[in-house]
């Protein structure tokens, strides 16, 4: 059985569906909504990994992809891999963050590497992942393209090579069901290095919509993201992560994604032909 965490997030659902249908009834999905729907060949368990007692969820299970995030990152990783270690798993796929490879002390990537460095000390046989920035990201624009068609982001100097979640889960799935990923780790990175303006350009094109590029201020990024509900502490942790871009280790892509799935990683101009849709309808998603 392989139990996937998070599983109606971005990365986690597209894990599932990456799963499917080769290991169909031998997937575990773990939610704290007990309304979620799943795919057919699942096995819903409604539960928090703030649980004390994760023991159920944890029966029969011999793969995880672990998924943290949050303000509970170490937190609910620690119980997860405790649980995990009396159960008997064999192994653990971490979703981390790229920034943990590059020595960030950012609030995210701090509690990344200290749930990295607990998996490593349980003796479960482990592979991180640390992807770039996600390119599902540019959805949160979606309401501005729809309006003034004016994107508003920080960081215009900024360069990330970004990556597509399901190039992510196609590893993630790689690790979770095939031997020679133990004990490794994976920087995964799209294929070329896009500014705000550089990505803003490609929706332009791909959506043909005249949409142009104006950078925002860190703070008022903060504080609308407080605005939408989000805890003030994990925006202001979230900003950070974006200030990574800064980096010049930011814009370098990686073969990491080609080596483990034996295909190159998606463009962003792919990824944006494929959430057309979800880019002109902001209500959509």
């Amino acid at each position: 059985m392989i139990l996937i965490t998070g599983a109606t997030g971005t990365i986690g659902s597209e894990v599932v569906k990456a799963l499917l249908p080769d290991h169909a009834d031998h997937l575990r999905v773990l939610t704290r909504n007990p309304g979620a729907g799943f795919p057919e060949g699942t096995q819903k368990v409604v539960a928090d990994l703030g649980d004390d007692d994760l023991a159920p969820v944890l029966d029969g299970v011999r793969a995880v992809f672990s998924l943290t995030e949050g303000l509970n990152i170490a937190a609910h990783g620690q119980r997860l891999i405790a649980a995990a270690r009396r159960a008997g798993v064999e192994r653990i796929v971490k979703l981390s963050v790229r920034n943990v490879a590059h020595g960030a002390t950012d609030p995210i990537s701090t509690s990344h590497r200290a749930d990295e460095e607990a998996i490593r000390d349980s003796g479960i046989a482990w592979t991180f992942l640390r992807p770039t920035g996600f390119m599902s990201n540019a959805l949160n624009w979606a309401g501005m393209i729809a309006g003034d068609q004016v994107v508003y982001a920080p960081f215009a100097a900024g360069r990330g090579a970004f990556v597509d979640p399901a190039d992510i889960a196609a590893v993630a799935a790689a690790c979770l069901t095939q031997d020679g990923h133990a004990h490794r780790s994976y920087e995964l990175t799209g294929p070329e290095p896009l500014s705000p303006a550089d990505q803003v350009a490609i929706l332009s094109k791909v959506l043909d919509r005249d949409l142009h590029y104006a950078e925002a201020d860190p703070a008022g990024s903060v504080a609308q993201m407080v605005s939408y509900g989000m805890p003030e502490e994990y925006a202001s942790a979230v900003i950070e992560q974006f200030r990574s871009t800064l980096e010049p280790w930011s814009a370098q892509p990686t073969s990491h994604v080609t080596a483990v799935t034996n295909r190159p990683p998606r463009t962003f101009a792919d990824w944006a032909r494929s959430h057309r849709t979800e880019l002109l309808s902001p209500a959509s998603w």
